[in-house]
């Protein structure tokens, strides 16, 4: 919902309030996609999200994105297996962190997307220094992605945490900025202000998808 309604809008400000974009959504289960992650079943997740990107461009599909952070860990595998372009987050926010300057940011998102690789070396490649919180930290911001941001629930208690762990990065690990690596974290910080400055991946991934449309 976050992201459709943040595109539609993006596309009234882009197009004219009287243009309303032509999206199919295929919806999957964000709980299989975790779970096997988890068991390392990357054949499995590219499988059951080539379906879903098949679905779409039996629909009419152009051009795919997969609005999750955590499922671009097979984005390159998945891209090697479909016939349409996808925009991948991970190179959208590696451009957008390199266009400000940044060196060093921090990554907040669910457990796989802190603790895995995949999110975090394109941009090492890139020169871009990329910290992700303590053990304990990271295992708290999981469980509360998992059963409250997921379903919908913002409590102000996990609200004041997550913000005095990115306070915490900021003073002892010098992070420019934090990337909100998951779906639901803006959710979380609608209208807050946070002590460094956030990379909403939703608005970054739309910016780089109409960029892709309008080429």
């Amino acid at each position: 919902m976050l992201y459709y309604r943040k595109f539609v809008y993006q596309a009234n400000k882009r197009k004219g309030a009287l243009f309303f974009p032509k999206l199919t959504i295929d919806s999957v289960n964000v709980y299989d996609v975790l779970a096997m992650c988890e068991q390392q079943d990357y054949r499995g997740l590219v499988g059951y999200l080539e379906q879903a990107v098949q679905n779409l461009v039996a629909a009419g599909a152009e051009v795919v994105a997969l609005t999750g952070n955590t499922p671009h860990i097979v984005f390159d595998a998945l891209q090697d297996r479909v016939s349409v372009p996808m925009v991948s987050i991970i190179t959208s926010v590696s451009q957008r962190i390199r266009q400000r300057g940044l060196r060093t940011v921090g990554l907040i998102g669910t457990g796989f997307t802190m603790r895995a690789d995949f999110f975090k070396k394109p941009l090492r490649e890139a020169g871009i220094n990329v910290v992700i919180p303590a053990e304990h930290e990271i295992t708290y911001i999981a469980d509360k992605i998992h059963d409250e941001l997921e379903q919908g629930i913002i409590d102000l208690e996990t609200r004041d945490e997550f913000i005095a762990i990115i306070k915490r990065m900021a003073e002892e690990q010098g992070i420019e900025a934090i990337i909100l690596g998951c779906t639901e974290l803006p959710l979380l910080f609608d209208g807050i202000s946070l002590p460094v400055t956030p990379l909403d991946t939703v608005e970054i991934h739309i910016d780089a998808l109409f960029n892709a449309l309008e080429q």
